[in-house]
């Protein structure tokens, strides 16, 4: 009886050392992270951006062996399809909450995460847009909304400050694409001017399809303007920078968010030499973990950044992270981490004030120069370059 109690004492003993030894008997567990984008139509090439900046984030930390809980985790990306349309966002966002994801990577533009907010916020889940400039997305209350790179507010003060003080522009002509971002971006940027003591001289409207600015731009070239502030993304911009060049319009063409990208260059081709436009955030070469970022994309995907994998990858980790600081992929236990997070980032430090939004932004601003976007100097939150 005795001997026998000994050999199972002793089997436990060693049933327990084995347990206790690093990738021994540990228990493990697949934790879906979701990523949310346009990846069909015409942003499609910003969609996957977004998500091989996600993927690869994914795959550095799977690298890591987490151990969240007591469990080893592995994370697992779900992309889904948003078509940049507001309707298929929320849908989208349901899918994603009832396929049960601890956490959200999107969306990418304002208009789809606006209303997709609600439905992560209803299930209590986290949602980190790697864009969604419009400040509109984190001002509806909800806790559950974040973003890793500055708002359209700031962004709009700060161009229009470069227009009159760098450009020296005086008569500023404006369009927009009544889009959330767009229409929002251009009336911050008109906002600025006003607080300036500058008046805008034209004030135009296409929508997000628009192909062929001839009438917006015959009537500004009307008014002589030396200045048009596009409130749209790039693969709008490039014609409306060819049809400029076309019609014999000298005026500098500016944007602020979505205009820095090597379609805009591909599109525009020699008439989108002169472009000047404003982005959120540092210079890929001056982000802090921007040039090994680099590397490791066109290592894994053999193409160039598009626009903003670098934000999406960060994205995605700052989300992990407050996982391993609350030692849950609860959200309503990480949740509180989130909110309260500094994460040193590929883009940079990255902590939230109290709507979700990104403490202290840096912006950029870019000149297409030879047929490359060139930075001219770093606004906001960074130091002045």
């Amino acid at each position: 009886m005795k001997k026998i109690t000994l050999s199972v004492l002793n089997a436990a003993i060693l049933a327990a050392g084995f347990a206790s030894a690093p990738g021994w008997a540990q228990k493990s567990e697949t934790v879906l992270i979701g990523l949310a984008g346009p990846l069909t139509g015409p942003s499609a090439r910003i969609g996957k951006d977004l998500e091989n900046g996600a993927q690869l984030a994914i795959d550095d930390i799977n690298k890591q062996r987490p151990v969240i809980g007591g469990k080893a985790i592995t994370f697992k990306l779900q992309s889904e399809d948003d078509q940049s349309d507001p309707r298929t966002a929320v849908a989208v966002a349901q899918r994603l909450v009832d396929n049960e994801v601890a956490g959200v990577v999107g969306h990418w533009n304002t208009g789809t995460s606006i209303p997709a907010a609600r439905v992560y916020h209803d299930a209590g889940i986290a949602q980190v847009a790697p864009v969604a400039t419009g400040h509109a997305y984190t001002r509806q209350g909800f806790d559950t909304s974040f973003r890793v790179m500055g708002h359209d507010d700031d962004g709009g003060q700060l161009a229009g400050q470069y227009a009159l003080q760098t450009l020296k522009a005086k008569r500023i002509a404006v369009i927009d694409d009544r889009t959330a971002f767009g229409q929002g971006l251009a009336d911050e940027f008109i906002k600025s001017l006003e607080a300036q003591g500058v008046k805008i001289i034209d004030r135009q409207y296409v929508d997000e399809k628009t192909v062929d600015f001839s009438a917006v731009l015959t009537s500004i070239r009307s008014k002589n303007a030396d200045l048009i502030f596009f409130g749209g993304v790039d693969s709008q911009a490039a014609p409306l920078a060819r049809r400029m060049k076309q019609l014999g319009i000298n005026a500098t063409l500016m944007g602020a968010g979505g205009f820095v990208s090597q379609t805009f260059l591909q599109l525009a081709q020699k008439e989108g030499e002169g472009v000047v436009a404003l982005e959120p955030g540092l210079p890929v070469d001056q982000m802090p973990g921007g040039k090994a970022f680099e590397q490791a994309y066109q290592s894994r995907y053999h193409t160039h950044i598009e626009l903003h994998a670098p934000f999406a990858y960060d994205a995605t980790r700052v989300l992990v992270a407050a996982m391993e600081k609350a030692d849950s992929v609860d959200p309503a236990e990480y949740l509180p981490a989130l909110r309260a997070i500094s994460y040193s980032g590929v883009t940079g430090q990255i902590a939230f004030d109290k709507e979700g939004n990104l403490q202290s932004p840096s912006f950029t601003v870019y000149k297409v120069v030879d047929g490359k976007w060139q930075p001219q100097t770093v606004l906001g939150g960074g130091a002045a370059k």
